[in-house]
């Protein structure tokens, strides 16, 4: 089955089984490396990207759910301000250390800050479900708390 979407920017046009996966779309085919392979439930989050501006799980989306839709990953929000501020959060709070949730992470506190969603610390406690097995959270929370505090002044 033919799909057409949008990754990271550039048109896309695969030719899938109706039964795969996106992340092994994004990881297989089109060789993004930033979409990391977890528990493969859609628990984890390590494998979410941006599909149409929110954050989803790729281990559990069909790669025909993204027809005509607008997918991205971290690489595809490199140069937009939001994203680098919660880059550059993320370094300088420490808040990546083995770094195999960090890109699942970022994109879903960019999608939280940019919707609205992640007002304050306590709401990114509420809004990011994300599994990290390194940091404790603390850091993580902290970097996005900071940047969100910025967004909404």
């Amino acid at each position: 089955m033919i799909v057409r979407f949008t990754l990271n920017n550039k048109p896309v046009e695969v030719d899938v089984d109706p039964r795969e996966t996106l992340i092994n779309t994004l990881r297989l085919r089109l060789r993004v490396k930033s979409v990391k392979r977890g528990c493969e439930r859609g628990e984890c989050g390590s494998c979410t990207v941006l599909v149409n501006g929110y954050p989803v799980t790729s281990c559990i989306m069909l790669t025909i759910q993204v027809n005509n839709a607008d997918v991205k990953t971290v690489e595809g929000l490199v140069g937009d301000s939001l994203f680098e501020k919660l880059a550059k959060s993320f370094i300088e709070s420490g808040a990546v250390q083995c770094g195999f949730c960090t890109p699942g992470i970022l994109l879903t506190a960019y999608a939280g800050i940019k919707q609205g969603r992640i007002r304050s610390a306590e709401n990114v406690k509420e809004y990011i479900g994300n599994l990290c097995r390194c940091t404790g959270y603390v850091k993580i929370i902290e970097a996005i708390a900071r940047v969100t505090q910025e967004a909404h002044e």
